[in-house]
């Protein structure tokens, strides 16, 4: 499996953000092909002090390609270029493969 993160720093306009991101943006990235499932909180925490980002979101894919070919996709490019409509402080997007561990 191989997993997309974003993680949204504090936008200049909170409500706005919550709103446009799930009647706007929510709708857009269901429409993405490849991927297998997603998940995305406003409700961000730090262990200590103040958490540095405001919103975070999930994506999980098969594998490098087929999340690679889930972002050159026009629904993928559609999703991407709508992030600047809501996320006024930015975004950070990291992606990577999941290891599995057993206990």
């Amino acid at each position: 499996m191989h997993k997309l993160v974003v993680l949204y720093p504090k936008p200049a306009d909170p409500d706005h953000f919550r709103d446009y991101y799930v009647t706007n943006h929510l709708p857009l990235v269901r429409k993405i092909p490849g991927l297998l499932a997603w998940r995305y909180s406003f409700d961000v925490a730090a262990t200590n002090g103040e958490a540095p980002y405001f919103a975070v979101f999930e994506a999980d894919y098969a594998d490098a390609a087929a999340m690679a070919a889930a972002s050159a996709s026009q629904q993928g490019q559609r999703a991407a270029a709508d992030v600047a409509n809501y996320a006024t402080g930015g975004a950070v997007i990291i992606d990577y493969p999941v290891q599995d561990g057993t206990s």
